[in-house]
């Protein structure tokens, strides 16, 4: 097609590791650890974020020691663009009460705050013990709301990145590392 756009996100050859496999596997050690302790004797709900949270919470769940529940949240606010278009929606809710638990949500990203700002604001309407967060990945260059992360893995810059749950168009949620991708094909 002589004026197609191309999609630099296309090829998995313009990808570039920013945090490997074995930095995630030990920070996520360190965070079930703390999270461990800080919660031990308290009634604790894991709600991961889908699509994105749930290879974070697959493996942070297996470094937590204590009991726990688990539940998901589907929210859209970016569709197939690399952009969040700013407008949360909640596609699909909550499958029990979170009254009295102390809600701890697993997310794989935090940049612009608005969806974890509105999930939270959502969810202490419905009387909790507590409502916290726990990200994998903190953008503070995109940052418009400021949004309490209690849990943190790494702090990134403003790239757009794909792997371990992140995705573009769907893609690339498998890789076992977190990845920048170029807007040239390489060298």
């Amino acid at each position: 097609m002589p004026n197609a756009k191309r999609d630099p996100f296309a090829s998995i050859d313009r990808l570039r590791p920013l945090i490997t496999e074995e930095e995630i596997r030990n920070r996520t050690r360190e965070l079930g650890a703390k999270i461990s302790a800080d919660y031990k004797g308290s009634d604790l709900l894991l709600v991961s974020v889908l699509k994105g949270g749930f290879v974070f919470l697959a493996d942070l769940v297996r470094t937590i020691d204590i009991p726990l529940e688990l539940d998901f949240m589907r929210v859209r606010s970016y569709g197939a663009r690399s952009e969040s278009s700013g407008v949360v929606e909640i596609t699909a809710d909550l499958t029990g009460p979170v009254e009295g638990k102390h809600v701890l949500f697993v997310e794989d990203i935090v940049d612009t705050g608005l969806t974890m700002t509105y999930l939270m604001r959502n969810i202490k309407t419905r009387h909790p013990a507590d409502v916290r967060l726990c990200a994998l990945l903190y953008k503070p260059e995109r940052k418009l709301v400021d949004v309490p992360i209690d849990y943190l893995g790494f702090t990134i810059p403003n790239q757009f990145v794909v792997g371990y749950g992140l995705d573009y168009a769907e893609k690339h949620r498998n890789l076992p590392y977190i990845a920048t991708m170029d807007d040239e094909p390489p060298g």
